[in-house]
């Protein structure tokens, strides 16, 4: 079959977005922590958006608990404040 293509790669994205499922939403230290939810290969994962004053990020893009994925990013914030 051969390596897939960019376009045959941008179909496949396009096709099957990839769309948050934040389960849970809370305010950390001026941040807005969002907790998102997905599953791939039948494993669940999850990953952590933060917004501010100038945007939002991904903090913590992947982790395999809800309690890991809290705790990297509040890390991910505290290091940010503390610099």
């Amino acid at each position: 079959m051969g390596n897939p293509t960019f376009q045959n790669i941008l179909i496949m994205i396009i096709a099957d977005p990839d769309h948050l499922k934040i389960i849970l939403s809370f305010s950390y230290r001026g941040y807005i922590v969002e907790l998102d939810r997905r599953e791939e290969n039948g494993q669940e994962i999850y990953s952590v958006w933060v917004s501010y004053s100038l945007g939002s990020a991904v903090a913590v893009p992947y982790a395999l608990t809800s309690k890991e994925a809290i705790r990297k990013a509040k890390r991910w914030i505290d290091h940010r404040l503390d610099q």
